[in-house]
C-alpha cells in the first residue's frame, strides 16, 4: 500500500512522520486498578465507583453506594485513584467503557475499573478520545480475546497502543476540539431528555383532561373511573367500541415469487417501536400480487399497529407515506372508527397508564403476547366531542415533531464527532 510522503505505516495505521505509537505503559506513571474485595456498603464517609458508574466517555456516581473511613483508607492506600485520572471498565459487559475523573473528593474503586496516570507530558483528556474510538474499543476486545470470562488484565492495559503527536500543545488541542464535539452532543442529549419529559407530562394531563385546551374549559367537575379521574363530560370506552381490531394473515404462505425487493415492507413486531416504524435494508417486502390477493392485510394511514409476540406495550400510527404497506402474520391492527380520531387514540396506547395495563394483561410472561379480545378490552378517556380530541392530538404530536427536529441534530452531531476523530486523532487533519 502506498504511503503519502509526509506519512509513515504503523502498528496502528498510517500516521504523520513526527506522530510515534506509544503503549500506556509508557504513557503512565501509574496503572492501578480498585480492590478485590468488596467492601461492606451502607457507610455515609466515602463514594464507592464501580463499572456501573463509569459510562462511555462520561462519570456517573448519582447510584453509587457508600463505604465507611476504615474500608476507603485501607483501598486508597493501594488504589490512590485521584482529579484527572483516566478510568477504564476491565470487567463485565461494559469493559472498554471510560471516563475522566472529574471528582475533587477521594473515593474507593473496585476491581472492575482500573485507572490511568499519565506522565506530566502528556495529556489524558487526548487518551481518553483514543480509547473512545473504534480503533481503541478494537484493541481493547481483541486483548480479552480468549479469555474465559470478559476481563482486561493491568498487564494487557499496559500494553495498549496510542498514537501520539509530538507535544503535548497539539494533543491537548485535539482533545480541546472533541471535547466541544462532546459538549454540543451533551447539551442536545441533555435538552431532547427534558423536552420528553415535559410530553410525558403534558400526556399525562390532556389524555385525563385534567389539563382542558382553550375552548373545552372543564365547568362542571370531575368524576372518578375506571380509567382514573376524568372531566364530567368525559366518558371511558373501550377499544371495542371504539375500532375494528383485525390480526395478520394467520397460516397465510407467501409465495416466494411475492416477495420483491422493490414492494411495499411487510411490517411485524421487529419493525414496531414506540411510535414509530424502523425500516432497514432487512426488512421483507412484498410486490403487489400480495396486496391484491390479500387487500384486508393492506395498512392505511390512521390505522394503529401493534405485535402480537414480544413488545406487546409498543404501537405505531401509520403515516399517510406508510399507507398501502403490508401486515405481518404477527402483527394486529386497530382501525378507529368515525367516533374517534385516531391520532388521539394512538396517544392513548402510548400513555403510561395504557401500556402498563397491556403488560399486566398480556398472555404469557417470557413472551407477552396480544390478542383481539385483549386490545377490545382496553378502557380509554375519550372528551365529548372530535374536535377536542383532535386539539389533543395536535399539540402533543407537534411536541413529537420538535422532539424528531432535535434528534435528527443530535444524529448529525454525533456524525460529525465521528468523522472529527478519524481525521484528529489519526494526524490526517493537524491542528497545530
Amino acid at each position: 500500500m502506498e504511503v503519502t510522503p509526509g506519512y509513515k505505516q504503523t502498528e496502528v495505521g498510517i500516521l504523520p512522520q513526527d506522530w510515534c505509537v506509544i503503549t500506556a505503559s509508557d504513557a503512565c506513571s501509574k496503572i492501578q486498578d480498585g480492590t478485590h474485595f468488596s467492601p461492606r456498603q451502607g457507610g455515609h464517609d466515602y463514594l464507592y465507583v464501580t463499572s456501573k458508574n463509569v459510562g462511555f466517555g462520561y462519570l456517573d456516581v448519582s447510584s453509587a453506594s457508600r463505604i465507611d473511613t476504615d474500608q476507603h483508607r485501607a483501598i486508597y492506600k493501594r488504589c490512590d485513584v485521584g482529579r484527572g485520572d483516566l478510568l477504564l471498565t476491565k470487567d463485565g459487559a461494559n469493559t472498554g467503557n471510560a471516563a475522566l475523573n472529574t471528582l475533587d473528593e477521594e473515593f474507593s474503586l473496585l476491581s472492575s475499573v482500573a485507572f490511568l496516570r499519565f506522565q506530566p507530558d502528556n495529556y489524558a483528556a487526548y487518551f481518553l478520545q483514543q480509547v473512545l474510538t473504534s480503533r481503541g474499543q478494537r484493541q481493547i476486545k481483541d486483548a480479552m480475546a480468549g479469555n474465559a470470562i470478559t476481563r482486561l488484565t493491568l498487564a494487557k492495559i499496559k500494553k495498549l497502543r496510542f498514537p501520539v503527536p509530538p507535544t503535548k500543545t497539539e494533543q491537548e488541542a485535539i482533545a480541546e476540539a472533541l471535547g466541544d464535539a462532546d459538549a454540543l452532543i451533551e447539551s442536545l442529549e441533555q435538552l431532547i431528555e427534558k423536552k420528553r419529559k415535559i410530553k410525558q407530562g403534558a400526556m399525562q394531563e390532556l389524555l385525563t383532561g385534567k389539563k382542558r385546551l382553550p375552548g373545552f374549559e372543564n365547568l362542571i367537575g370531575c368524576k372518578q373511573t375506571e380509567a382514573g379521574v376524568i372531566p364530567r363530560d368525559w366518558e371511558v370506552r373501550t377499544i371495542g367500541h371504539l375500532a375494528i381490531i383485525k390480526t395478520g394473515p394467520f397460516g397465510t404462505l407467501l409465495k416466494a415469487s411475492e416477495y420483491s425487493e422493490n414492494g411495499v415492507p411487510l411490517i411485524s413486531v421487529g419493525e414496531i417501536r414506540e411510535g414509530y416504524l424502523r425500516i432497514t435494508e432487512n426488512t421483507p417486502r412484498v410486490s403487489s400480487a400480495v396486496t391484491r390477493r390479500l387487500p384486508q392485510y393492506v395498512l392505511r394511514t390512521g390505522d394503529i399497529v401493534f405485535g402480537r409476540k414480544g413488545g406487546v406495550q409498543r404501537s405505531v400510527l401509520i403515516r399517510p407515506q406508510q399507507n398501502g404497506w403490508f401486515l405481518g402474520s404477527d402483527g394486529i391492527t386497530v382501525r378507529p372508527t368515525k367516533d374517534c380520531h385516531n391520532a388521539y387514540l394512538a396517544l392513548q396506547f402510548q400513555s403510561a397508564r395504557v401500556r402498563e395495563w397491556l403488560l399486566q394483561n398480556a398472555i404469557g410472561t417470557t413472551m407477552p403476547s396480544l390478542n383481539q379480545d385483549i386490545l377490545r378490552n382496553v378502557a380509554v378517556p375519550v372528551p365529548p366531542t372530535r374536535a377536542e380530541q383532535e386539539c389533543i392530538a395536535a399539540v402533543l404530536n407537534d411536541m413529537d415533531a420538535d422532539l424528531a427536529a432535535l434528534e435528527g441534530k443530535l444524529g448529525k452531531a454525533r456524525q460529525l464527532k465521528h468523522g472529527m476523530m478519524q481525521e484528529l486523532l489519526t494526524g490526517r487533519t493537524r491542528l497545530v
